[in-house]
């Protein structure tokens, strides 16, 4: 077996068959594109998958899927996972700006699969359910994985040995990923990403009635998030909801913008498949159930876990201290807030608060609280906002910010760190004292990376800790963390 080659001859299909007759603990390592994949293989099943594109979201996205019916994994809990496991995204990003055969891959223990195994062993997961959850992620892991063209692959002796939750069949999870590929090319080619963001181009009465089949609550959404994270907004399965979404996009609609960076990275599903179809074996024809997780994403209680799996009962890792994350149940989504318009929303500001409303029509918003001493800050956190469904209002004077939250009322509050006068430490602590305010999500938005700063936010009562600078996204992705 060589120890390391180029996607000339093995392709990564054949590759992974390889590999699954061996009877060793392998590591596969796989560049391509600036993407590094790490698929862990023992006794030739697969452990554990995972790819450098956004470790973290993928895990979160999975686990809100899991939450409705595993009611332990509330938001306080998602948030927990990320401020203990998941690196600071600044050396993350150094590590795989040099890519070289010996650092261009991440640890032998990836983060978020040491989340996962903390998550069983505080019991908040039982064997069998993160079993199901690292089903999912491996397949998702997979699907791109079998679009490679061009890269280097690396085989490693796993030494440092992944502790086993579950064991994936090859053959079997590799079919359930070709169904799926195949699914998204006979979308092709006007969706060729299940990162792709679709957006309305029309925002009118009259375009409503175009969009007949379409969930009312999904326009609201439909403003930035791709077709992956709507699809857990909506707790819905991916490739039927661009099914619904297909027509719309064909008559314009509907459209499509391209994957924001780095999932644009990410292998596309068209035309890549198509031409792919010389080394992925079609199974169109072929049937597989899996008992454990259905077409749409759900589990049963009752069912056990598919054949293409086999769990084990240990998890044997040492893992940090953990800081108890809280037990009660998630803040329920906001409730809907009165129709303004533009001149009503302009009377409610007030000193130095300013607030940029989303634009008038029958549906709720949510009302976004942003205290920084920085107008550069506040005007860039509205300009990400803006024509979305939000209601944000800016806060330049941290001394006056209690009272003008208290006013408000906000769905969610961004606060930064470091501000003359108040500190938003204190500041968060002040807010989580008053009872009304004691499940609203509140961001910390700081410069600071240290893992001593984001454990002091915890105790302070913050839900979750945004690092500047940031970009559209990444706010987004935050906001759709605690009120989606």
């Amino acid at each position: 077996m060589k120890n390391f080659g180029t996607f000339t001859k093995l392709r990564p299909l054949s590759l992974l068959r390889h590999l699954s007759n061996c009877s060793e603990s392998t590591c596969l390592q796989v560049l391509s594109n600036s993407v590094s994949w790490s698929i862990y293989l023992e006794q030739g099943r697969i452990t554990y998958a995972t790819h450098s594109v956004e470790p973290f979201d993928r895990l979160e996205r999975h686990l809100r899927r899991l939450s409705h019916h595993v009611p332990n994994i509330i938001a306080e809990v998602r948030v927990q996972l990320r401020l203990m496991f998941e690196p600071d995204a600044k050396n993350q990003s150094v590590e795989h700006k040099n890519h070289t055969k010996e650092h261009s891959i991440p640890p032998p223990l990836p983060p978020e699969y040491q989340a996962i195994c903390w998550l069983v062993s505080e019991r908040y997961l039982h064997s069998t359910q993160a079993a199901v959850l690292i089903q999912e992620l491996v397949k998702e892991v997979l699907e791109p994985y079998l679009l490679i063209k061009h890269g280097t692959f690396t085989l490693k002796d796993s030494h440092y040995r992944v502790p086993t939750i579950c064991k994936l069949d090859v053959e079997k999870i590799v079919e359930r990923c070709q169904q799926k590929l195949q699914n998204w090319q006979s979308l092709g080619p006007q969706i060729s990403s299940p990162y792709q963001r679709p957006y309305l181009l029309i925002k009118t009465t009259n375009s409503q009635k175009n969009l007949s089949g379409i969930d009312p609550q999904l326009t609201e959404w439909m403003k930035g998030f791709s077709l992956r994270h709507l699809s857990v907004i909506m707790n819905q399965d991916e490739v039927q909801l661009a099914r619904i979404l297909y027509p719309h996009i064909l008559n314009g609609t509907i459209l499509l913008h391209e994957p924001d960076p780095p999932f644009d990275k990410l292998p596309k599903t068209f035309p890549d498949l198509e031409q792919a179809s010389t080394y992925v074996a079609q199974s169109a024809n072929t049937k597989f159930v899996d008992s454990a997780v259905a077409s749409s994403g759900t589990i049963s209680k009752d069912n056990p876990i598919s054949t293409d799996i086999s769990t084990e009962n240990r998890v044997t890792h040492q893992r940090p201290t953990p800081i108890s994350p809280p037990k009660e149940q998630a803040q329920e989504l906001a409730t809907s807030k009165s129709n303004n318009n533009n001149n009503n929303n302009n009377n409610r500001n007030s000193g130095h608060d300013t607030e940029t409303p989303a634009h008038a029509s029958h549906r709720k918003i949510y009302t976004v609280v942003s205290v920084d001493d920085s107008p550069t800050i506040l005007k860039e956190i509205s300009r990400f906002l803006e024509d979305e469904n939000f209601s944000v209002v800016t806060i330049n004077d941290p001394l006056k910010a209690v009272m003008s939250i208290i006013r408000h009322k906000p769905d969610l509050i961004l606060l930064d760190l470091n501000m003359e006068g108040i500190d938003g430490y204190e500041l968060c602590r002040i807010v989580r004292n008053n009872s009304m305010f004691k499940k609203t999500p509140i961001i910390m938005v700081t410069g600071n990376k240290g893992l001593i700063d984001r454990v002091k936010a915890r105790f302070v009562g913050a839900s979750g800790y945004l690092t500047k600078p940031f970009s559209r996204a990444d706010l987004l992705k935050m906001v759709f963390m605690h009120l989606a």
